[in-house]
């Protein structure tokens, strides 16, 4: 998975997003396993039109059933924005763009709080603060929680596990 390629291709366009999910945790406090890049983008629509050219030049692929699965370069400007969370392939990996997140409220409102990350490339964006990841796992029903994930991020703000 080329992490850094897709970061950067994000901030070229100038999408405005935050990073979020498994990269982000690892970034942050230890490496952990993930299999996709996860962020969430704000949804106004002159963010979504230019993360739209991003996943464009990302070579992304996306479909909302299997039989429309196909490359988002050929669809019409406009297409993000109809649902929740878009999972897609790229050339660098598998993405997953959120336009809502569970647990957490308006985006300009995480951004604020957010806090700067960095790649080992040197690729700097913008990630959800510890309460923020905190409150993510916790609006997960249980069996989807990662229990070692939720004591590390209440040890790092300073609460009981």
């Amino acid at each position: 998975m080329n992490i850094d390629g897709m970061l950067a291709t994000l901030l070229e366009w100038r999408v405005q997003f935050l990073l979020l999910g498994g990269v982000n945790f690892m970034l942050r406090h230890q490496p952990v396993l993930t299999y996709d890049l996860d962020v969430w983008v704000r949804p106004t629509a002159a963010n979504l039109r230019r993360c739209e050219k991003a996943l464009a030049a990302l070579q992304a692929e996306w479909g909302r059933t299997e039989s429309d699965w196909r490359p988002v370069a050929g669809r019409r400007p406009g297409w993000l924005g109809g649902q929740a969370v878009y999972c897609m392939i790229c050339a660098g990996g598998a993405l997953d763009v959120f336009l809502q997140v569970r647990g957490l409220g308006a985006w300009p409102s995480s951004r604020a709080v957010s806090v700067e990350v960095k790649t080992a490339a040197g690729i700097v964006c913008r990630g959800l603060s510890d309460r923020d990841m905190l409150r993510c796992q916790e609006a997960l029903p249980d069996n989807e929680r990662k229990a070692d994930r939720i004591r590390t991020l209440r040890q790092a703000l300073g609460e009981p596990p």
